[in-house]
């Protein structure tokens, strides 16, 4: 029983392309990087930053003390924490309320155990604006006393 034209056909073909593979694997192995020495991977940074393949020249080096090197932002400069506004809302019953800060229009939470005399709405306040973990809140509320001048 001989073979037919199209099974030698691709039997010729699946020989090619087993050479070709191996021709591909042959040409990979010759033109391998891997396997550097130490000294062709290293780059050397000189005086200015710039990376080179040259190490850098025993020359003058500046001594730095450890002293003079600041890590981090500048501190910031403590702001005045007491603030002033008005109470825009109080719950008697259940013990909180919000104050409108003048400064930043923001509302901001208090609860009456921050209170050093009984407030209600719209009563004029000072308090020192802190924050926690669920934001800022008010402490040492107090109610500015507002006398008016019969003139």
């Amino acid at each position: 029983m001989s073979e037919s034209f199209s099974k030698k056909e691709n039997r010729s073909k699946k020989a090619k392309a087993k050479e070709d593979k191996a021709q591909r694997t042959k040409e990979r192995k010759l033109n391998n990087n891997k396997g550097k020495s130490l000294e062709d991977m290293l780059a050397y940074v000189d005086e200015n930053g710039n990376l080179s393949a040259v190490p850098p020249k025993d020359g003058k080096k500046a001594e730095i003390d450890s002293k003079d090197i600041r890590i981090g932002a500048a501190p910031r400069p403590p702001e005045d924490t007491t603030r002033t506004g008005m109470v825009t809302f109080f719950n008697q019953s259940k013990g909180f309320g919000f104050i409108s800060d003048d400064m930043s229009r923001e509302n901001v939470f208090f609860h009456i155990n921050d209170l050093s005399e009984p407030v209600k709405e719209r009563d004029k306040v000072t308090f020192i604006k802190e924050k926690n973990a669920k934001g800022f809140f008010a402490t040492l509320v107090k109610k500015v006393n507002l006398r008016t001048r019969n003139s």
